[in-house]
């Protein structure tokens, strides 16, 4: 590749937020093989009936993650569940507990009730949404976790204590209970990010499944179908024997594991699977039925992949097939005609080369109920440790100077007006050496230390004439101005750059600020660090969170790019651009994102802009992978430019 925006004339495949297409009409159900699970299209969805049905049946089994599951059916699985455990097709009274980024030790272990009394009204602490239904009658509540790799730490440990345990001790201000768990987890993760997480918490969770290409009909009609029958037909789970034969068959089928937490949990499921069909024991034929509940192959038999899956992603990013059509001619030059600014190459043109995923491919899908066995990303440091913090003293005594004013102590003195004050009355004192007097005594007025902060991160060269990526960021910056928050301004590839081979970058502290309307309207340039953009903004979170320590609470990195950079980071170090490039600026700019999805999920939060190009049109949404966040529509696709229908 050449420092030139890389050209094709090839249309790039639909983006992540493209509309999805209406699913095809579903084939006649297989017929159903001795276990009631079959094969085929319906037999995922039997599996996960039967999955969440074990989970409902016996409280040991209260944690099930699903992963690979589309977001849209979140919802609709969410609802099954709530279903099969009221045992009842009509809507639940109260809305599942959801859990995510956002979620802190007081929000899910206690409440605080009023409560009228004679001379006015009182407060009280009650348990919180994860313990309230422990020791009570009624059906279990239910967690949702819509993305266990962006749930909070606080969220992490009340999964660790809670998932599968027999008592819970919660001892705080006010409150102090124990009881046996009754709450139902259900959470969702991707299949390639589960070596990110804790193996602490991934054993928690008793019944895993794949249920990648799910297509779930209503949940009404399986909850009518039988799935909410269970409370009537099925056994006590407590009251069936697992045999020897049947533990023997366990072990033999996980083979060595790391955790001998993962033969109770398949020897649980094969005593529910035997509980809800009524059998007083559980032998090796219900480890083997639980075993294929759960997609566990035969340790002698090969390892299936789901259809259309390719193999897991590995470190490399070039490892994709060419974009479809190969690469085409793009002109004698091969430079964007687009972009005027490009009518001097920085280097000599090369041929192009793929990038990451090509067009039309399918993100990679392990499908084990163990993906953090096989997967190649690196686990997260310490995930169920807050992160360590430096603070440098009170709050009032951090912030930008302002002004002075009389103080009553020593702590953030204004040396300069206390000396000055204390001068004044020398006279009037007549003291042999120079006096201050508690009455001299002047500290410092100081801002408040900006709790928010907005990292825009803007490509020039991705802005199109007939786009204004204003409307875009509208929601970011009304957010920023609502919040106060502090706005940091990153920009790459501007023609007005001191040096476009690296980013440039200014603080202000608002949106409100004349400079950041300013940044959104320069003329692009040629060259596009994209790297050394996106490593400014890892070292401006990070500055910011050791500086203010406890006072930002949350910042937002919104990038608006199309993932291509074309500048190395090296160059940008160094100023000598050297060589060929080829796709260098792409792979370091993946690799620095991912310093930010490395950092606090519970503070940071990331998007990406999808200005839609016409070529390499699925880097935004690799960029926003390797940054943890989400894709938003910047865009819209046009058929004139071969983006959508």
């Amino acid at each position: 590749m050449d420092t030139e925006r890389p050209e094709t004339p090839d249309p790039p495949a639909a983006g992540p937020l493209a509309a999805r297409p209406p699913a095809p009409d579903p084939p006649a159900p297989d017929p159903p093989a001795r276990d009631g699970l079959g094969a085929g299209p319906d037999a995922l969805t039997r599996r996960l009936t039967l999955a969440l049905t074990c989970a409902a049946a016996d409280p040991a089994l209260s944690g099930v993650l699903l992963f690979d599951l589309e977001p849209w059916l979140v919802e609709p699985v969410a609802r099954l569940f709530t279903g099969i455990l009221t045992g009842t097709t009509e809507p639940a009274a109260t809305a599942p507990v959801m859990l995510g980024a956002a979620s802190r030790d007081e929000d899910l272990w206690t409440r605080v009730r009023l409560r009228p009394e004679r001379d006015g009204v009182s407060f009280r602490t009650v348990p919180g949404p994860l313990i309230e239904g422990d020791g009570r009658p009624g059906p279990p509540p239910l967690v949702v976790v819509p993305d266990l790799t962006r749930l909070s730490v606080s969220g992490m440990r009340a999964a660790v204590q809670l998932l599968g345990a027999d008592v819970a001790v919660v001892e705080h201000n006010g409150l102090s209970h124990t009881a046996g768990p009754r709450a139902r987890w259900l959470a969702t993760c991707r299949s390639t990010d589960a070596g990110r997480l804790s193996g602490h918490l991934l054993d928690r969770f008793a019944v895993r499944l794949s249920v990648a290409g799910l297509r779930l009909p209503a949940p009404g009609r399986l909850l009518a179908d039988g799935a909410s029958s269970w409370h009537t037909t099925a056994r006590d789970v407590t009251s069936v024997t697992v045999t020897d034969e049947a533990l023997a068959r366990v072990r033999q089928l996980l083979g060595p594991g790391p955790s001998v937490r993962r033969e109770l949990a398949l020897a649980r499921l094969a005593r529910a699977v035997a509980a809800l069909g009524g059998e007083p024991t559980a032998g090796p034929g219900h480890a083997e039925a639980a075993a294929r509940l759960i997609g566990l192959a035969d340790p002698d038999i090969p390892r299936p992949t789901a259809p259309g899956a390719g193999p897991p992603p590995g470190p490399s990013l070039l490892s994709a097939p060419p974009p479809r059509g190969g690469t085409a001619d793009r002109g004698a030059t091969g430079r964007d005609e687009r972009d005027p600014a490009a009518a001097r190459p920085l280097l000599e043109t090369e041929p192009a080369e793929p990038i990451g995923s090509g067009p039309g491919t399918t993100p990679g899908v392990l499908v084990t109920p163990f993906p953090e066995d096989d997967a190649t990303v690196p686990p997260d440091f310490a995930p169920l440790r807050s992160p360590w913090q430096r603070t440098t003293g009170p709050a009032s005594a951090r912030g930008t100077v302002v002004g002075t004013r009389r103080g009553g102590s020593l702590r953030d003195l204004a040396h300069v007006r206390t000396v000055r004050e204390a001068a004044v009355h020398q006279r009037l004192r007549r003291t042999e050496r120079f006096t201050v007097a508690p009455v001299d005594l002047h500290s410092h007025i100081r801002a408040g230390a900006p709790e928010r902060m907005l990292v825009l991160i803007l490509d020039h060269t991705c802005r199109a004439e007939d786009w204004d990526w204003q409307d875009a960021l509208t929601p970011f910056l009304q957010w920023a101005y609502t919040e106060r928050a502090a706005v940091q301004t990153i920009e790459v590839g501007s023609a007005r750059a001191r040096d476009e081979l690296r980013a440039d970058s200014f603080s202000a502290r608002s949106v409100l600020d004349p400079r950041v309307l300013e940044a959104l309207y320069r003329p692009a340039g040629r060259a596009t660090p994209l790297a050394h953009g996106i490593e400014e903004a890892v070292r401006v979170l990070r500055r910011a969170f050791r500086q203010h320590g406890r006072g930002l609470t949350e910042a937002w990195v919104v990038a608006v790019t199309d993932g291509r950079g074309n500048v190395p980071l090296d160059v940008s170090h160094t100023g000598r651009p050297a060589g060929e490039v080829g796709a260098t600026g792409v792979a370091d700019a993946l690799e620095t994102a991912r310093g930010i999805a490395a950092m606090d999920r519970t503070r940071v939060h990331t998007a990406v802009v999808d200005p839609a190009p016409d070529a390499y049109g699925h880097l935004p949404g690799q960029l926003a992978d390797a940054l943890g966040g989400m894709v938003v529509e910047g865009r819209a696709p046009t058929p004139e430019r071969g983006d959508g229908p």
